[in-house]
C-alpha cells in the first residue's frame, strides 16, 4: 500500500508539473509579460455601442436610467438625445486589460476615469491603453486609457494592473 501510494504521489507531482507548464505556455501566448513591456506599448479595441449593447448593459448593471433607454428622456436631457452608459464604453478598458495588455493572468487593481463627451447609440468607440509606467518590483503597470468617437476624446483615465511575469 505504501509503495502504491508513493507511486500515485509521483503521478500527481508529474501531472501538477505538466499543468503548471501548460499554464505558463498559455500565459505566454495570451499575455504580455511585464518583462516584455516598454513605455508607450499600446493596444486597442473598437466596438459599436448599439441598442442591444445598451439594453444588455442596463440589465446587467441594473442601471435603467431612462436617459439611456428612452428617446423621450434623451431628448429632454442636456444631450438632446439618448446616450450610452459611460461605464459601457469604459468597459472596453477592462476588455483591453484582461485580453490584450497585459492580458490573461493580469489583475485589475485600480481605474480612474473622466467622461469628456457623451457616446450616442450607434457610435463606434475606439478604446486604447498605453503603458505609462512600469514598476518591476511590484509587477505593476500603469496604463493611460483613452476612448474616442470619430477621433474625438470621450473618456480618459488611468489604470493600474498587476501584470503576469515569468518570475
Amino acid at each position: 500500500d505504501a509503495q502504491e501510494s508513493r507511486g500515485l504521489g509521483d503521478v500527481y507531482k508529474r501531472q501538477d508539473k505538466y499543468q503548471v507548464r501548460l499554464k505558463q505556455i498559455y500565459l505566454i501566448h495570451t499575455a504580455t509579460q511585464i518583462e516584455d513591456m516598454k513605455i508607450g506599448l499600446t493596444r486597442s479595441i473598437s466596438k459599436i455601442m448599439g441598442d442591444s449593447e445598451i439594453k444588455s448593459f442596463a440589465e446587467i448593471s441594473e442601471d435603467r436610467n431612462p436617459l439611456h433607454l428612452s428617446d423621450e428622456a434623451g431628448q429632454n436631457s442636456i444631450f438632446g438625445r439618448r446616450v450610452a452608459h459611460g461605464m459601457l464604453s469604459a468597459s472596453l478598458f477592462s476588455a483591453l486589460l484582461g485580453e490584450k495588455l497585459p492580458g490573461h493572468g493580469s489583475i485589475y487593481l485600480s481605474q480612474s476615469l473622466q467622461f469628456i463627451a457623451p457616446v450616442y447609440p450607434g457610435d463606434k468607440v475606439d478604446a486604447s491603453v498605453t503603458v505609462e509606467k512600469i514598476d518591476n518590483s511590484k509587477k505593476h503597470v500603469t496604463l493611460t486609457c483613452e476612448a474616442l468617437v470619430s477621433g474625438k476624446l470621450v473618456i480618459k483615465g488611468h489604470a493600474i494592473a498587476l501584470a503576469p511575469s515569468r518570475s
